[in-house]
């Protein structure tokens, strides 16, 4: 598994809040529910993203954008319309404008017409480590391109059907990978060290290695035999490309997993999750977990039950 499969697996949407918004001018929308993170797709029209404390951003009609946090959608930026706080419950156009989930038998009839995804907080840990990558707004590379997924989420915006949710959810997962990945490969762009290094021959296998059984008794030595190099070849490489050791990378990131198996699952022991990310030895575990997160695994398990 690539590593930016395993991180996207733990930010799949469930139960995510939609809301499509027929808008006239003025308008005001605060989007204040507390969302990590927002896919903001415009259908037509135009009007202002206004991420709070970070520089405005237009959007366009066939703009899809993702927004880190609370922020506004306004027609123009010295709007005097009324701010409409617009979270899970304005969910009727009397209310701003926006509905949640369904509602109306044609939504999309205003000057513009939004549509938000808000992807509820499943695995904190892996979803702190996608926003740690990410600007407060991430806008891909426009393109010409027809976007064959955003119609298909307009017209099941625009439906009641059965296993509705489910569909809205992979949709949505979909437009985020797509998005992503547009993003990351732009001209120019700064991704996240890992992101070009999984292209790497001998660093991308080594990746792929690790993700794909992180709790394995992995060592360089080991880790430089599968990928068909030498120990000191792998290690410097794979410092060189990804800005980390391979042994430094592999435990942040099975403390990342524990961090989410301490907090998904309440009535797994400690020990129980040591040994699911690769420790024998709880305390062993206790206090790598605590030198890399700050706190030891109980600690983290109340903060955030």
């Amino acid at each position: 598994m690539d590593a930016f499969s395993d991180l996207i697996r733990g930010v799949r949407a469930h139960g995510s809040l939609f809301g499509c918004s027929a808008l006239s001018a003025p308008w005001s929308l605060h989007f204040t529910d507390g969302a990590p993170l927002t896919l903001c797709a415009l259908l037509s029209g135009e009007g202002w993203i206004v991420p709070e404390g970070r520089p405005p951003e237009l959007l366009r009609a066939r703009e899809t954008i993702l927004v880190r946090g609370p922020f506004s959608f306004v027609d123009r930026l010295d709007t005097p319309a009324a701010p409409v706080a617009c979270g899970e419950f304005c969910a009727t156009p009397d209310q701003g404008g926006t509905l949640h989930h369904l509602g109306w038998n044609d939504p999309f009839h205003g000057e513009a017409n939004l549509i938000v995804g808000a992807y509820p907080v499943r695995s904190h840990s892996r979803m702190a480590a996608l926003l740690d990558a990410l600007p407060v707004v991430v806008r891909p590379p426009s393109s010409d391109a027809e976007d064959p997924v955003l119609d298909h989420l307009a017209a099941e915006l625009a439906v009641d059907a059965p296993g509705q949710q489910i569909v809205l959810d992979r949709l949505l997962d979909w437009m985020l990978v797509c998005l992503l990945r547009d993003w990351f490969d732009r001209p120019g762009g700064t991704p996240p060290p890992w992101w070009a290094a999984q292209r790497d021959p001998v660093v991308g296998t080594a990746l792929r290695l690790l993700h794909a059984d992180p709790a394995a008794p992995w060592t360089v030595v080991s880790l430089a035999a599968r990928t068909g190099v030498s120990r000191s070849t792998l290690a410097k490489r794979f410092a060189d490309l990804v800005g980390e050791p391979p042994m430094t990378y592999l435990t942040r990131w099975r403390m990342t997993l524990a961090a989410d198996l301490l907090t998904e699952q309440e009535s797994m022991p400690v020990a129980e999750v040591a040994r699911a990310v690769g420790y024998s030895d709880a305390f062993g575990f206790s206090a790598a977990f605590k030198r890399v997160r700050g706190m030891n695994p109980s600690g983290h398990r109340r903060a955030f039950a």
